[in-house]
């Protein structure tokens, strides 16, 4: 949460409608020059003069029912301080470049109809014991 002078006069930078955006999804305001866009649609800012350390970089996601796996690989090595450049300009980060990656970011999948369930093929080793009444 920021000071009531640093909202202020971040809501004069940014303005009311982006203040009720930034307010409902990020819960602070934040103004900052934009960095790039992926091919999602999610937008990446930075401000090295006015933010706390460590919370320079952000993104506002263009999808409401966000998830951080929804960044591609070279996105978040920059939003996550492991590089200074972003993939924009750093030509080793920018997506398809190298062999090994997916072609197409797949974000994760756990707790959807998608997630991997794991199965046996391999018989039980104990079986369940069903008692039987004998009559008198």
């Amino acid at each position: 949460m920021s000071t009531i002078l640093r909202t202020l006069r971040n809501l004069r930078r940014i303005g009311f409608k982006e203040y009720g955006h930034q307010m409902n999804y990020i819960g602070d305001t934040k103004a900052g020059t934009l960095i790039g866009t992926d091919r999602y649609g999610n937008k990446f800012y930075e401000n090295m003069e006015e933010e706390l350390p460590l919370r320079t970089r952000w993104v506002d996601y263009k999808e409401h029912e966000y998830d951080p796996s929804q960044i591609e690989p070279g996105w978040h090595a920059w939003i996550s301080y492991m590089v200074d450049a972003p993939p924009t300009v750093d030509r080793a980060l920018q997506t398809g470049v190298r062999a090994w990656e997916l072609p197409e970011h797949r974000p994760t999948l756990t707790l959807s109809r998608a997630a991997f369930k794991t199965y046996s093929t391999t018989r039980p080793k104990y079986s369940a014991w069903t008692p039987v009444a004998a009559p008198r």
